[in-house]
């Protein structure tokens, strides 16, 4: 180990920007002394290791440090450099594919140079150094450039081309911009700025902790698309929006989370596995490259990025994965893309600030948390929008972010959950008497909220039909109105109801069981399009609608509930997206089977039922006009 010592000359060489010594050791926190100079945030080197940390907090000649790595065998007197740049990541083409640990070191190149285990102190470049690019010119020289305009671009996957852009900041004339295969660090041409001249790459570095900047932000208008009926049609979250999904331990945060890294209609999928298992992250990088993006035909991974803190990981680099992801979102947002950013779970990050705040002795606030938990928070989600992007064209881009939330003992109460809700506009609340029922998505239908319903309902309405918000209500009434009689049924019994509020029941129970369920290892049924969402719950409410008259006119409520059609209404998820004709179908046999038990004296189905037949027959009109529609459409 004595040869890994280096000499303060040595140190010069490396460009090393302060030194000092160590004087205290914490776990994750390690106090130095002596790094005169360095600055809050800066990204240091603890020990003969050289171990990653950064520094949080500065109290005189003394410098808290949070090290990012395990510290056993850390001792006083051990060497802490400080590299005079604060903890940030590499932006350039080879990001799409990859998996990166929580500050940005590409764990796939490790496995294959170091083994299973990562040593400490390991360093590897995020980015590719010996791959060419094929990069392709897009700007003119002689003209003149900013922070964010398109120099051109590369192909980085077969669905993705990455628009490499001027680094935020720098503006001038360009010089020189050449076309031909480049590595990452290659020189791809010089602009003349005020300060002297600069040389362009294909990648630039951006600190974590700092947003990137926007011209402005505008607000949402189109739904991101999830596949996932329980959140579309009842609790939409649009392009540019925040989402929170909390819930007890079992009751489906993870799956849910995986089933938006799928499905969701985003061009860039960036999932943070922030201290969760390992197994689970496991599953994403073997399942993703089997799936294929319903948009595209294509791998999923040839649009995803991963971050990986599992729990096995240093409970301080939880801290920076949260904004390691977000900056490598925010990067293909500023390219002009619908970006959606998956969080697994924030709880971990929250415990992880936690563990660190106590070790520096600050005044804890409720539960133990920091008092800067709140605003950690919210500064964390408030990367999130709808952006017109810096660069000269008014290139709009959106970041979207779901995240997870697991608090102890599924108490919705506690700070974590409660500084989260202040912030998002999306609360899909996670039931665990629902997942014990086996009903997935275990989203609680009445605790849950949308504050983005009416940009939805204006979406869907023009993508699909205008009766999307109609159909929503109706559905949403019912079930609110089952659980007003569930109270009343405990009490005296189904059987003491009057028929109508029977069939309220029947028909609630259709909304749950043969719409809201959704079962993941089900092809047909994993992902659903706008389109088949809107015709599955159309024939159910188009059902209730029509049975009314029938029920009101005397007929058997028992044999309402034995037609043959409720069969194939409850099969009807099951239907594949290109066959969306089969629908008319079952329509006609709800049609043909309430008819044939309306007793003779009752009024006409055509009267009572008229609405609901009219809709039927618009829907027809538009199958006939755009044909079945597309997956993910």
């Amino acid at each position: 180990m004595a040869s890994m010592v280096e000499t303060s000359t040595e140190r010069k060489e490396r460009g090393v920007a302060h030194t000092g010594t160590v004087v205290r050791i914490s776990g994750p926190l390690v106090v130095a002394r002596a790094l005169v100079g360095a600055k809050m945030y800066e990204m240091v080197r603890v020990g003969e290791e050289r171990l990653f940390g950064e520094i949080i907090e500065i109290h005189r000649d003394l410098y808290s440090i949070q090290v990012y790595e395990p510290t056993e065998g850390l001792q006083p007197g051990d060497p802490v450099e400080a590299t005079g740049m604060p903890l940030s990541v590499e932006l350039g083409p080879g990001l799409i594919g990859r998996i990166f640990d929580g500050v940005q070191r590409p764990l796939e190149d490790l496995l294959s140079t170091q083994g299973v285990y990562v040593r400490r102190g390991a360093a590897l470049p995020a980015l590719p150094r010996l791959r060419r690019w094929a990069f392709r010119p897009r700007a003119r020289v002689g003209g003149t450039y900013q922070g964010g305009d398109i120099l051109g671009v590369v192909q980085e996957s077969h669905v993705v081309e990455h628009r490499v852009l001027v680094p935020p900041g720098v503006e001038g004339e360009l010089l020189e911009l050449k076309e031909g295969e480049f590595t990452v660090e290659e020189s791809i041409g010089r602009l003349q700025t005020k300060a002297g001249e600069v040389s362009l790459q294909l990648m630039h570095r951006w600190p974590v902790r700092r947003p990137r900047p926007v011209v402005r932000r505008v607000a949402p208008a189109e739904m991101l698309v999830t596949g996932q009926r329980v959140v579309d049609m009842l609790f939409p979250i649009v392009k540019g929006g925040t989402a929170c999904i909390p819930g007890p331990f079992g009751s489906g945060k993870t799956v849910m989370q995986h089933q938006f890294a799928k499905w969701a209609d985003a061009d860039i999928v960036v999932y943070v596995g922030c201290g969760e298992r390992g197994n689970e992250m496991t599953d994403v990088l073997m399942e993703f490259p089997r799936l294929k993006d319903p948009r595209t035909g294509r791998s999923l991974m040839e649009r995803t990025v991963l971050v990986a803190n599992t729990s096995n990981m240093p409970v301080a680099a939880r801290e920076a994965s949260v904004f390691t992801g977000i900056t490598l979102a925010e990067y293909y947002r500023d390219q002009g893309y619908d970006v959606a950013l998956m969080a697994d779970s924030t709880s971990r990050w929250a415990e992880a600030m936690r563990e660190i705040s106590g070790r520096l002795e600050e005044m804890p606030g409720e539960e133990g948390f920091p008092a800067y938990l709140a605003s950690r928070i919210a500064g964390f989600y408030e990367r999130a929008g709808r952006v017109i992007a810096i660069g000269g064209d008014g290139r709009e881009g959106t970041l979207s972010l779901i995240g997870a939330v697991s608090p102890p003992g599924g108490d919705f109460s506690e700070p974590v959950v409660q500084a989260t809700l202040r912030v998002v506009k999306v609360f899909w609340g996670l039931d665990d008497l629902l997942a014990a029922q086996r009903h997935f998505p275990a989203i609680n239908w009445l605790t849950s909220y949308s504050l983005y319903q009416s940009v939805g309902d204006e979406f869907a309405g023009k993508a699909v039909s205008p009766d999307w918000p109609s159909y929503r209500v109706e559905a949403s009434t019912l079930l609110a109105r089952e659980a007003e009689l569930e109270e009343l049924v405990r009490l005296v019994g189904v059987e003491t109801l009057p028929p109508l509020e029977r069939l309220v029941l029947q028909a609630a129970r259709m909304v749950r069981e043969d719409f809201l369920h959704q079962n993941a290892n089900i092809p047909a049924d994993t992902y659903t399009s706008l389109k088949k969402q809107f015709l599955i719950l159309k024939l159910i409410v188009d059902f209730y609608r029509q049975a009314r008259p029938v029920v009101e006119a005397g007929a058997d409520l028992a044999r309402i509930a034995g037609l043959r059609v409720l069969e194939e209404i409850a099969r009807a998820k099951y239907i594949p997206e290109d066959q969306s004709e089969r629908f008319q179908s079952i329509a006609r046999h709800v049609t043909e089977q309430l008819l044939a038990l309306r007793p003779e004296e009752a009024p006409s189905l055509s009267a009572r039922g008229g609405e609901a037949k009219q809709g039927s027959a618009s829907l027809v009109e538009v199958e006939r006009e755009e044909g079945p529609a597309e997956p993910g459409a």
